[in-house]
């Protein structure tokens, strides 16, 4: 297995903030994931005027399920700031629907923090 080290490294590689046209900008932030094989899945984000983008954890696992892959082992996005961030709400709920055991997906929040998806999604509504 990758650490989240190498993951951040990965995911810094691909920080390219780009300005496509007026409406539209991408690359500001990077997102590496780790599949239940071991292999490193990533995306970038991309940002339009009228919201319809989506995050770089969301095209990570675009990557993951063409592939075949759901269970995510482990993630971490950075910004173009090069900081390590959590995902959004959205992105941590789209996780947790691709397969039901990523609610045990290692996130990495900060520079120390690592928490699971569970810990990030305490009130779970598909454990009612």
């Amino acid at each position: 297995m990758v650490s989240f080290d190498e993951m951040e490294s990965i995911a810094h590689q691909l920080i390219s903030p780009t300005q496509l046209n007026k409406y539209i900008k991408y690359g500001h932030v990077a997102a590496a994931i780790q599949c239940e094989s071991g292999h490193i899945y990533t995306g970038v984000s991309i940002d339009t005027s009228c919201s319809m983008g989506f995050c770089a954890e969301h095209g990570a696992i675009a990557d993951m399920i063409k592939h075949g892959g759901n269970r995510i082992i482990k993630v971490i996005a950075v910004n173009k700031s090069g900081d390590i961030i959590p995902p959004c709400g959205r992105c941590r709920e789209f996780i947790s629907q691709i397969n039901r055991e990523n609610i045990h997906t290692e996130v990495k929040v900060n520079k120390e923090v690592v928490l699971s998806l569970g810990e990030l999604l305490p009130f779970d509504w598909k454990n009612i």
